[in-house]
């Protein structure tokens, strides 16, 4: 005898997940806020957030350009959050607590960062895809724009996902 399926997520619980995604990643981990990530979308195929340039993200006091260590932690961030999204679409039977649970498990082991252009704009974007997400491991591939779409950095990511 099989188990009866169980029907996937509705839309109101779809939007409960997506709330908790963004309110993770906004508010839950604290660091965001110091980088002042915005997340724009939360969709498997367009996962993005934004960021103003302010005083507190210049790494070169004398041409007012982004730090380096910015970023890489955002591009890890938005890898990180495309993942998060990729597992709670792999199980459209979870509900938002228990993609948050999954989300416990996960961490970066790994990080390529290629500074293409120095940190220049007003506002930057961010952006993930997720190339292959198995069972242990999934790796991202991320992008770093200003607001004239000047590409500025990618990103390459390992994370472990159990």
């Amino acid at each position: 005898m099989t188990a009866p399926a169980v029907p996937p997520r509705s839309a109101a619980e779809q939007a409960l997940v997506d709330a908790a995604l963004v309110d993770l990643f906004e508010h839950r981990i604290t660091f965001n806020q110091t980088l002042g990530l915005k997340i724009v979308s939360v969709q498997p195929a367009d996962v993005r957030a934004t960021f103003d340039m302010r005083p507190e993200l210049v790494g070169h006091y004398a041409h007012g350009r982004l730090h380096g260590g910015v970023i890489s932690a955002t591009l890890d961030h938005i890898g990180g959050l495309a993942v998060i999204v990729g597992i709670a679409a792999r199980h459209p039977h979870d509900n938002a607590q228990q993609v948050m649970t999954r989300f416990a498990k996960f961490g970066t082991i790994d990080l390529r960062v290629d500074y293409l252009r120095q940190g220049l704009g007003q506002q930057f974007t961010v952006t993930a895809e997720v190339m292959r997400l198995g069972g242990r491991i999934a790796s991202t591939q991320m992008r770093l724009v200003n607001e004239e779409g000047t590409l500025i950095a990618t990103g390459a990511a390992a994370y472990a996902v159990a």
